[in-house]
């Protein structure tokens, strides 16, 4: 069995992290992300400073033969996360705890309701100053509730996500993803268009002007694999709140979207799918087992491996 690519000799530095696994790049450059948030707050005197200062410092592993191949793969197994919200690694860690959740029953919703179809919905706002962020989404939420009891709204399942973004100018750019589950004859009875969504999010929200919306069918992308298109649209449905790039380059924007974030929902669901999901949303009480990938790895292990941060490399190393 082989480790992903092929393990160094033994004179050979291969005690990095990613030298063994390269597909575990994300926790150096989350790590890296997270220490530059931490630094901003730092800057500000913030006190999720000293709490991000113990994330993630240490990450032990075991290495797993995996069920398929004839590889090894590291499988997470011990680690100390901070969960700061706007934390790069434990916002990346939730991310991929809400995919696999969704993931997990995807094939039980989608036996439960074999011929039903699915759809993408973006909405927006114009932007707005982060010091409105809060009043925003309150106001956008609140017009989601309405948009849903409305008559011509005829989903029977959703996930919603709102995800920020700043602006160059410094605004904030709030914007909800909502993955949507029709009936199978929606595109011949119940067909909602891209302008009547606009309309009907324009008068939900009582903005006296037309917002941007998009809403696309969510196709199968492989002939092999006729579900790979409703998988990628849960995974961009469930990704950052805001993405690490908004969050290293200005303390004073940080700060105030925290503030501004703070006691709000990132992810809600509602109809059918609050039946197979309705914890979805919640702050993950685990954030090691995120059971991506566990289906395909076996019980048994080959060792244990202790990686720690190293501020200067920049990357994880492990004592040995």
């Amino acid at each position: 069995m082989k480790l992903q690519t092929s393990i160094p000799s033994q004179d050979v530095d291969c005690s990095y992290l990613t030298d063994l696994s390269p597909n575990d790049r994300p926790w150096d450059d989350h790590a890296l992300e997270r220490d530059q948030v931490r630094n901003l707050y730092l800057a500000k005197g913030h006190k999720y400073a000293l709490s991000m200062s113990n994330c993630s410092l240490w990450l032990e592993f075991a290495l797993k033969p995996s069920l398929d191949t004839s590889d090894l793969k590291f499988k997470l197994q011990s680690a100390r996360f901070c969960r700061v919200r706007h934390c790069p690694v434990c916002q990346w860690r939730r991310s991929l705890k809400w995919r696999a959740k969704f993931l997990q029953v995807l094939p039980k919703i989608q036996d439960d309701h074999s011929t039903y179809q699915y759809l993408f919905l973006t909405l927006t706002v114009k932007n707005c100053p982060i010091d409105t962020l809060h009043q925003t989404l309150t106001a956008m939420n609140t017009a989601w509730a309405k948009l849903v009891k409305r008559k011509v709204f005829s989903p029977v399942g959703w996930v919603k996500s709102a995800e920020v973004t700043k602006s160059k100018n410094g605004e904030a750019h709030p914007h909800f993803h909502v993955l949507l589950m029709v009936k199978p004859d929606y595109f011949v009875r119940n067909y909602i268009s891209q302008v009547e969504w606009s309309d009907l999010w324009r008068d939900s929200m009582q903005l006296d002007y037309q917002p941007v919306v998009h809403v696309r069918k969510v196709q199968p992308k492989k002939l092999d694999d006729p579900h790979q298109g409703l998988r990628d649209a849960v995974c961009e449905t469930l990704k950052y709140q805001v993405k690490p790039s908004d969050l290293v380059n200005d303390a004073d924007w940080l700060c105030e979207l925290t503030k501004q974030l703070h006691r709000t929902r990132a992810v809600s669901v509602g109809g059918l799918f609050k039946t197979y999901l309705s914890d979805l949303g919640d702050e993950p009480d685990d954030l090691i087992n995120i059971n991506d990938d566990s289906s395909t790895l076996l019980d048994e292990d080959f060792g244990k491996f202790l990686f720690h941060w190293q501020y200067q490399d920049k990357r994880y190393k492990s004592n040995s």
